[in-house]
């Protein structure tokens, strides 16, 4: 019997929740944590048939409420049963969620949610409290729904649409058109403001087909997704989901304990996970002599994976299991992808020699071209140049999971995106990159992080990887102190630990005799230790380079 999802019936992809419920009903669609006595996690269950229905009465008690077709509705619930059925139950009723990753912190949240212009919102209890003594949304939240008590705060309750959502039982699946809005997801903030992506039912389509592709992901597989939102994927690639007990918001901070607990207790085939988590459970898996059973494959996405931390987690994985290390972002994913057992000795070296960071061949159908590095915007392909192989450049994508705009930000819309004669899209990820000889891409680094001195131009990413293979170092970044084309390189390091002067002085000369062995280094004459590097919450790895160029231009000129 065939249990994978198409678009065929219809493209909005809620469809893909009824066509398992059709399928295989009683399939256990997901486990999620209910509390527990005695250090014993108790977990529910859920199946297919059961979540679908759920998610139908969901739908059916949102549209009598007034959330239907069109209405954009911030969702900020604990992932569990109700954020899968809700997540559902909004494509079903037509509506357009925002989904915004709340580790961004409080201000650029509010900031996001200004500029969304939510009609709806939909929140646990905590999630309202600041939406109303921050003034979330203030302007445009009309309707509100709380999962948990309301305390006066106003609205309705989950209970409430549930209750109205039982009236009847008539099937609900919004009719879409591949080009409607279905969500909009607003990016990490990472390397930059936050902005909102505008998803179209095709683009959640395009890439649970090349998910399924790229990573051979099969029917009846059990997946650990530690990010909630690519949790949402399970059930059109018919998996079933476990929901891990954790902060997602905090991947680093995760009780590696608990992890491993759940992926033996549901036989766990598949994880995903930000490098920062993969960091956490390899790290206690080797120091305790651990090897994860059941686990086939692993997905690393978000940000770069460190070739020791992907070693460790080799370590703590039966053989035939695989790491992927995917490449992309919001706007684009999954762009290209690499597995552990394609980097061996050969390619370790040139990434720790200061080539980049290989993350792979394009994913089909994926184009990945290559083009001069230019912080104009371009209007149509034709007007950038295309860079030859083994020269760095601007990484630019078209394909069916590529994004044409962002909500609300027509200028970042223009800076981003150009078309082709044919009419595709193509999306400047500014990112810095290489395309060697064999149609793998190279990671360099960011294109506003790019250090120019008005003679060379340095990419952080090839160059960190020189240093940071230095024992005393947790991690380096290089950075331009002044303007622009007439920067001076400087290395930014973090320690280990404290130093004393000698041993000081001693990694302040070791890093200086690296900076000379390599050509792409030659020019960083400064070294400044930093007591610990500003870096995105959720990654605990996207260094803020910017910050950093500012504080190591203070420091010099003091």
């Amino acid at each position: 019997m065939e249990t994978t999802w198409n678009t065929d019936e219809g493209p909005n992809v809620a469809g893909a929740l009824s066509w398992q419920a059709r399928r295989q009903p009683n399939a256990t669609a997901i486990h999620y944590p209910s509390g527990g006595t005695f250090g014993k996690e108790k977990y529910l269950e859920c199946s297919y048939q059961e979540l679908d229905e759920l998610s139908n009465t969901y739908a059916r008690g949102l549209k009598a409420y007034g959330i239907g077709p069109g209405t954009r509705t911030a969702l900020m619930l604990t992932p569990g049963l109700d954020f899968f059925a809700v997540f559902f139950a909004l494509f079903k009723a037509g509506a357009v969620p925002v989904l915004i990753d709340p580790g961004i912190g409080m201000k650029p949240l509010k900031a996001c949610l200004a500029e969304a212009a939510p009609k709806a919102f939909i929140g646990v209890t905590k999630a309202h409290f600041a939406r109303k003594v921050l003034g979330w949304a203030r302007e445009s939240c009309e309707l509100l729904v709380t999962a948990g008590p309301k305390f006066g705060l106003g609205g309705a309750t989950l209970k409430n649409i549930r209750e109205m959502g039982e009236q009847d039982n008539t099937e609900v699946l919004h009719q879409v058109d591949p080009n409607d809005m279905a969500a909009i997801l607003f990016t990490s903030g990472s390397t930059g403001a936050p902005k909102g992506v505008v998803y179209r039912h095709r683009h959640f389509n395009a890439q649970v087909q090349m998910l399924k592709k790229s990573f051979d992901i099969q029917p009846g597989e059990v997946s650990l997704p530690t990010f909630p939102p690519f949790a949402l994927f399970d059930p059109a690639l018919g998996m079933t989901t476990v929901v891990p007990i954790m902060d997602p918001t905090r991947p680093a901070d995760a009780d590696p304990e608990k992890l491993i607990a759940a992926m033996d207790r549901f036989k766990v085939t598949n994880v995903f996970g930000s490098p920062a988590l993969l960091d956490t459970l390899s790290r206690y898996c080797v120091d305790k002599r651990i090897r994860i059973e059941s686990v086939t494959r692993v997905i690393s996405a978000g940000a770069a994976v460190p070739i020791r931390t992907i070693r460790r987690m080799q370590q703590s994985l039966y053989q035939d299991a695989e790491i992927h290390t995917p490449y992309g972002a919001t706007e684009c994913l999954p762009v290209s992808s690499i597995s552990a057992s394609e980097l061996n000795d050969k390619m370790v070296d040139r990434i720790e020699s200061g080539d980049g960071v290989c993350v792979g061949r394009p994913i089909e159908p994926n184009d990945v071209k290559i083009i001069k590095i230019s912080d104009m915007a371009f209007n149509h392909l034709s007007e950038a140049t295309e860079m030859p192989f083994g020269m760095p450049g601007e990484i630019v994508v078209a394909g069916p999971s590529c994004t044409e705009s962002y909500w609300q930000r027509e200028n970042a819309t223009d800076m981003a995106k150009m078309v082709d004669d044919l009419g595709n899209t193509w999306h400047r990820m500014g990112d810095v990159g290489v395309m060697d000889g064999q149609g793998r891409l190279w990671y360099c680094g960011r294109v506003s992080q790019r250090v120019d001195t008005g003679k060379d131009v340095l990419f952080p990413d090839q160059c960190e990887a020189i240093f940071n293979q230095h024992p005393d170092l947790v991690r380096s970044a290089v950075v331009g102190a002044g303007d622009r084309g007439r920067q001076t390189p400087v290395l930014c390091i973090e320690v280990k630990g404290k130093l004393s002067p000698v041993d000081t002085e001693r990694v302040h000369f070791d890093l200086l005799q690296l900076a000379q062995a390599h050509s792409i280094t030659r020019e960083i004459r400064t070294v400044l230790f930093h007591p610990g590097f500003p870096v995105d919450i959720r990654h605990n790895s996207k260094i803020r380079r910017e910050e950093l160029a500012e504080w190591a231009t203070k420091q010099m000129k003091a």
